[in-house]
């Protein structure tokens, strides 16, 4: 292909979440009806349409295809993380790479939301009792009142904040620049004796950062020491963001009232890992990023950056690498 026959966006074959990455493509061209929009659905398609192409976008972009990417500059990754990525090569090539920020929001905002409700409520234990026909009152909890800390204040933070506020809530929110606020009550970061005091306070700690350094292992033994017996924690971050091995012991000594948990580590959860023994553990196979929505919202972001680019426009959204 020629760089003068290249699409003005060339979209990358992997869908998401069982989604066929049609619609996706679909979505973009609805977006942009005076330009080409080319789905590649074959590796070979793959690899021919990369050769020209400025302008790509995908859920991965593999080392090998990257080396066929003569013309690419600017990369718009369709998930919101962007660790899989051969970032250090793509940087090294000048390739701009967006993400998916935002697009998670309202659907992660709610099932956050419903983890909560389903252990204030205590759902759990009226399946069980459901399944048993057994007619048997047992005690709830209430939420208002409770105070929820909430660890990472992105885009899924703040809707799980925004959601949050009709309950009667204390929220704490955690970033690493507390000094830029946030939508929460209050406001910590990372350092010092903050967190850990936080940690006591907390009712329902939600984990919503990324994956780094600093947020790896984060909830160990001794935040499971720290935090209240009675607290749930809810994990749509990343599982090893919480020491597994330490959440386990903490659930069996009674220390954790219970837990929601998106992601794991590892993941998938082998079949006989204890996790899927407690009764107070709620798992979803990472599922809590699926929405009907996903390629919609994630082809507003896109088509805005083709418009920006074709206009010489530096400052892309949602842009994680120049």
């Amino acid at each position: 292909m020629s760089e003068a026959d290249a699409p003005d966006v060339l979209v990358l074959r992997r869908g998401t979440h069982g989604m066929p990455v049609e619609q996706y493509a679909d979505a973009i061209r609805e977006r942009l009806p005076d330009r080409s929009v080319e789905l590649a659905r074959t590796p070979a398609a793959e690899r021919e349409a990369i050769r020209s192409a400025t302008f790509a976008t995908g859920m991965r972009l593999e080392r090998d295809l990257l080396e066929s990417a003569d013309a690419l500059e600017v990369f718009a990754c369709a998930y919101a993380g962007t660790g899989h990525l051969p970032l250090e090569e793509l940087e090294e090539r000048g390739v701009a790479v967006t993400n998916a920020s935002g697009v998670h929001g309202p659907n992660i905002g709610e099932h956050v939301l419903g983890a909560i409700l389903g252990f204030v409520r205590r759902f759990h234990v009226g399946r069980r009792r459901q399944d048993r026909r057994e007619w048997r009152h047992y005690q709830a909890h209430e939420l208002q009142g409770s105070t929820v800390t909430i660890v990472g204040l992105g885009a899924i933070g703040e809707a799980v904040a925004e959601r949050l506020e009709p309950f009667g809530v204390e929220t704490i929110g955690v970033r690493y620049t507390p000094e830029k606020g946030g939508p929460t009550d209050e406001v910590i970061g990372f350092e010092g004796e903050g967190f850990d005091d936080a940690l006591a306070r907390t009712d329902y700690l939600v984990l919503a950062c990324p994956l780094t350094e600093t947020t790896r292992g984060l909830i160990d033994r001794e935040a499971l020491v720290t935090i209240d017996p009675e607290a749930v924690l809810v994990n749509v971050a990343r599982g090893p963001v919480v020491d597994t091995d330490a959440l386990v012991a903490a659930l069996r000594s009674n220390r954790l009232r219970g837990a929601a948990l998106d992601v794991t580590d590892p993941e998938p959860l082998p079949e006989d890992h204890p996790l899927w023994t407690f009764e107070n553990v709620q798992i979803t196979p990472h599922n809590a990023g699926h929405t009907p929505e996903y390629y919609e919202r994630l082809a507003d972001i896109v088509a805005e950056n083709v418009r920006r680019h074709a206009n010489g426009d530096d400052a892309l959204e949602n842009q994680v690498r120049p």
